[in-house]
Formats: C-alpha cells, sequence, structure tokens
C-alpha cells in the first residue's frame, strides 16, 4: 500500500501550483485511503487524546472541533511534512509576488520553531464533527503574525451515504469587486490544497492581495468528518 507521503510526492505539482494561483484551491480526489480516512473519522470518537472544543464557543456555527494539539498520529505525520515541502515553494513565490518580505524554511519542524520564537505554540491542526443541522461558519486560520499562506483540508465520511448537506465553501474577495463564492465537491477521501487567507492575483498594475475564507455548510441529516491540516501553530 502507498503511504499518504509517497502518494503526495507523486502528485501533479507543477499543475497543483497553476491551480492555487488561478483558482486559490486545488482538488486532490482520492488521495487519503478509504482505510486510513475511516482511521482518521474514529479518533473523534475516542476520548483523550484530541482536545474537544464546541464551535459554539467561539461562536463559529455548530458542531465540534477534535484539535490533534502537539502530536499528529503517525500516519498522517509523515504526510502532513510532505506535504509542507512542496509547500513552502509555492509559498515562497507568492511572498515575493506580494513583496511581503517573507521566507519559508524547506522543513516544517523548522517553521514550527519560528513560530515558537513568535509565542505562537498551539497547534491548530484538527477533526471536525458536524452533525443534522450542524456548521462551520466562514473563518481564516490566520492568527498570529507568521501565518502560512496554504492549508489542507479533507473528507473523512461519504457524503449521500454518511450525511447530506454539508459542502465545503470557500469564497474570494477582490478589491471593488463582489465576493466569489465556490463549493469544493469532495467525496470520501478527497483532499483539497487552500489558500489560508491572502494570495496574489495579477493585475493591469501588478500583483494584488486577494482575502479568501472557507467554511461548511449546514449538515441536512447524518454525521460529517472531516479534517483541517494548518502548518503554522497560533497564539
Amino acid at each position: 500500500m502507498t503511504s499518504l507521503a509517497a502518494g503526495i510526492d507523486g502528485l501533479d505539482w507543477p499543475d497543483i501550483a497553476g491551480l492555487l494561483d488561478v483558482e486559490g484551491y486545488a482538488l486532490l480526489p482520492g488521495l487519503i485511503a478509504p482505510a486510513l480516512a475511516q482511521d482518521l473519522a474514529s479518533r473523534a470518537d475516542v476520548l483523550g487524546p484530541l482536545r474537544r472544543v464546541p464551535l459554539t464557543a467561539g461562536g463559529m456555527g455548530r458542531g465540534e472541533l477534535f484539535y490533534f494539539d502537539e502530536v499528529l498520529p503517525d500516519s498522517l505525520q509523515a504526510g502532513c511534512e510532505a506535504f509542507y515541502r512542496r509547500l513552502a515553494e509555492i509559498a515562497n513565490r507568492w511572498s515575493a509576488l506580494l513583496d511581503a518580505g517573507r521566507r519559508y524554511p524547506r522543513e516544517l519542524a523548522d517553521l514550527h520553531q519560528l513560530d515558537r520564537q513568535a509565542g505562537q505554540g498551539r497547534a491548530q491542526s484538527y477533526l471536525s464533527r458536524l452533525g443534522e443541522e450542524d456548521y462551520l461558519a466562514l473563518h481564516q486560520r490566520n492568527d498570529g503574525g507568521h501565518v502560512f499562506p496554504l492549508q489542507v483540508v479533507a473528507l473523512l465520511s461519504a457524503p449521500g451515504k454518511d450525511f447530506r448537506g454539508g459542502e465545503f465553501v470557500m469564497t474570494e474577495q477582490r478589491p471593488r469587486m463582489q465576493s466569489r463564492p465556490m463549493v469544493l465537491p469532495l467525496r470520501l477521501g478527497d483532499a483539497a490544497v487552500i489558500c489560508t487567507a491572502e494570495r496574489p492575483v495579477k493585475g493591469g498594475s501588478g500583483y494584488y492581495r486577494v482575502n479568501m475564507k472557507h467554511a461548511i455548510s449546514r449538515v441536512h441529516g447524518g454525521e460529517r468528518i472531516g479534517m483541517e491540516l494548518s502548518f503554522h501553530r497560533q497564539p
């Protein structure tokens, strides 16, 4: 069986980079094997290892988040590191286009060291569990001065079988324009690389910043389990 890290390294990264430049997201169909998806989804039912936070506590919607905190599962850690190595190249290019003056290190551990030095020590990656009538409001994972501009989301349950509704939604706001909504058609085991908050878009006078947010629409029945991997830490 191909490991998650090997599957990530085998993706068409020039094509992914191009999609991120144009749309702010890139779909990765079937990246997570069904057995791994089931294993990760089951961790939302195990008390103890994960930190449970109700979405109502922060006014972020309805449902529950289960934070991995310091240690990711072994099945996920190497994949997260493989994602970061590829995405750091794109992040550095975006930083240069926006003249942001930020360089991201090649290895995820080095990024986390910089985060800790900046007072950002709390991990942000989590599982989400949404039941009937639950939803995740539009948001960005951009707390703190050090923000990595890309992140990964994945669906760990089957739409139409395990749940109804619960679409993954993104919005894009360009200056002096109406917001553009996008629905990502995720299926079981699908992942997507998405813009965390801002990305460069080329205009007539050079590159400018576009603001993006993401959400999960209301679940109409069943239970939806998803995952969100953030590479930088929060304060």
